[in-house]
């Protein structure tokens, strides 16, 4: 082999060693893992570092400190999914998430899609800042720019767990649910809304779009009690409508 071809080859693995970096694979999806400083939402740092697959196939996301720089997580789906059912079953403490933390489980708009703040269905477990607020957030976003957005929020059993959330997209509606998990695997309690609007052609969204999951700081600020914060992911599930 000459030297040419041989530095060819190392280069090779080098570039494939790195795009293997940037992506992980998770319940049977590829996944982009976000890198880059000041990018949105926050604006927040985001590390490839604060998201990763363990041994047991779960999806770990964490918003911690790192050389005096708090780094976010956050994961999109290469594929674009469309109507049907989406579903995680999650681990972490909902209530008791620190008020500047948000945890996402959402679909989001490619510029070829819409702008921000059009399109999107999230499922975010945030208090936005504020401490009164309830924990548990349902929202879709409008496909006309501009529009208001339907919203709803619940409150939700403090302490460390697992639970189920999911929605399921359809053309004329959306329908959320939230259940709290015993350890025996049935359900100790539900959250559930129904979006179903009477003009839904411009208050839901028709397109495939990635699926995101994500952990950051809200405007950007630290924990409040500077707290490192981790969620596992246990599953993802996606279930197109028929």
């Amino acid at each position: 082999m000459t030297i040419r071809l041989l530095l060819a080859c190392l280069l090779s693995l080098l570039i494939a060693g790195t795009a293997h970096a940037e992506r992980l694979r998770f319940s049977g999806y590829d996944f982009k893992i976000k890198k880059g400083n000041g990018r949105g939402p926050g604006p927040n740092d985001w590390a490839s570092s604060q998201a990763f697959v363990d041994k047991k196939g779960r999806l770990h996301l964490r918003f911690s400190k790192k050389k005096d720089r708090w780094l976010a997580g956050e994961v999109e789906s290469v594929s674009r999914l469309g109507y049907g059912t989406y579903e995680i079953e999650f681990e972490g403490d909902i209530a008791g998430q620190d008020k500047n933390v948000v945890f996402g489980f959402f679909n989001y708009p490619p510029s070829d899609v819409g702008p921000d703040a059009t399109n999107e269905i999230d499922i975010e477990f945030a208090r936005w800042g504020n401490g009164a607020n309830r924990p548990l957030n349902y929202t879709v976003w409008p496909v006309t720019p501009g529009a208001k957005n339907a919203h709803k929020d619940f409150s939700f059993r403090k302490g460390w767990g697992k639970s189920v959330h999911r929605f399921t997209w359809k053309p004329d509606s959306v329908v959320y649910l939230s259940q709290v998990l015993r350890d025996d695997g049935s359900v100790a309690d539900e959250r559930y809304w129904a979006f179903t609007p009477k003009n839904p052609a411009g208050r839901i969204s028709t397109t495939p779009m990635p699926i995101f999951f994500n952990l950051w700081g809200f405007r950007g600020q630290a924990p409040s009690d500077w707290e490192p914060v981790e969620v596992i992911i246990h599953k993802f599930t996606y279930t197109p409508a028929p």
